[in-house]
């Protein structure tokens, strides 16, 4: 006969707060299990409880967590738990927002939240981009400071053409990358 087991999952995302409300509904829910860790959100692979977690679950188990954004940070990251959970025959159970993927209703509702989330995810990107764009338009640079300026562009090929300079000798003289003068020795 199968074990079905109740398993919570609670994540805080830094060492400043507490599992505490977290852990006082998953236990008040009944878990008998409870995976917790004091970890940022947005890497997978930066959550090793929620890992060991999905590891542990088994065929006919429930699983716990008081809001989604304590399991995943992404829609894209929901989704592949989601799908994770659905192969492995697994129930999700979301207290605070009221889910329940065992019942119709709590598919559903799971399912519109996930496509709600995307959303307004494609909508702060396209805000984003469009920012970015009016930035541009200002004048202003993205992206990490040139590491040389024109003139000394010009003194890198003038050593490097003239003066036959090593282009590790170069980088030494000038205190940057041998990169940087290989990109500046192509340079127009």
């Amino acid at each position: 006969m199968m074990s079905v087991t109740t398993v919570g999952y609670a994540r805080v995302s830094s060492t400043g707060q507490s599992l505490d409300v977290q852990l006082d509904k998953l236990n008040a829910y009944g878990c008998t299990k409870v995976f917790a860790e004091k970890r940022s959100g947005r890497q997978a692979d930066s959550r090793p409880e929620l890992q060991a977690c999905l590891t542990f679950l088994r065929e006919g188990d429930t699983l716990v967590i008081t809001k989604l954004d304590r399991m995943a940070r992404s829609v894209l990251d929901l989704a592949k738990i989601a799908d994770q959970l659905r192969q492995k025959g697994v129930t999700l159970k979301v207290l605070d927002q009221a889910i329940d993927t065992s019942t119709s209703e709590g598919k559903l509702m799971f399912s519109l939240l996930a496509s709600f989330a995307e959303f307004e995810n494609d909508i702060r990107a396209e805000r984003q981009m469009d920012g970015i764009a009016k930035a541009r338009m200002k004048g202003v640079q993205f992206g990490r400071k040139q590491a040389l300026t024109a003139e000394q562009i010009g003194r890198i090929k003038t050593l490097r053409e003239e003066e036959s300079f090593s282009v590790p000798q170069i980088a030494e003289r000038f205190n940057v990358g041998v990169a940087t003068v290989y990109r500046a020795l192509k340079l127009p």
